[in-house]
């Protein structure tokens, strides 16, 4: 899963919290699986300084206050949330490093070119934006998507209908 690809230009780090809780949660809704979500950066664990950095160490602060039972950790950069070998080297005691199955990006430029690139170089399936956080399911649909990707987000819808109980 990948968060926020769609709607929040340039989340706060409270913001960015509750993406990832509710993407944990929407994770384990649709997949069935326990979420370890990574707090994505061009930074992991203080290798670089800069205020994009400090807003995501914040996020993650906030975010492990907020939702402890959620396995997450950041700040921490893409191939060292998704590559087992370079989680071990750049983040050796983190939860998620290398493990990471639920993205949350910085930032809507991040987010949206990132899911992008894997949907289209990929040839990877992209399902959403699923919308996340508000009282009742509502999805959107990229203007590129095909009528498969309308199926996939309709399901998607009953499931998070389901999980609401409306």
């Amino acid at each position: 899963m990948f968060a926020d690809c769609a709607l929040n230009q340039n989340p706060t780090p409270a913001e960015l919290a509750c993406i990832a809780g509710d993407s944990a949660k929407s994770y384990a809704a649709f997949v069935g699986k326990e979420a370890r979500v990574a707090m994505l950066s061009h930074s992991t664990m203080g290798s670089a300084k800069h205020a994009d950095v400090t807003k995501v160490v914040e996020a993650v602060k906030i975010a492990k206050e907020k939702y402890p039972e959620i396995k997450l950790d950041g700040e921490i950069q893409l191939d060292a949330a998704i590559v087992k070998e370079v989680g071990e080297l750049k983040a050796p005691t983190s939860p998620v490093a290398g493990k990471a199955n639920c993205l949350v990006f910085p930032d809507i430029d991040a987010g949206n070119i990132g899911y992008k690139l894997v949907q289209r170089f990929g040839k990877a399936e992209a399902f959403g934006p699923v919308l996340q956080g508000i009282a009742k399911p509502v999805n959107d649909l990229s203007r590129g998507c095909s009528a498969n990707d309308i199926v996939a987000v309709v399901a998607m819808t009953a499931v998070q209908a389901h999980v609401m109980g409306k």
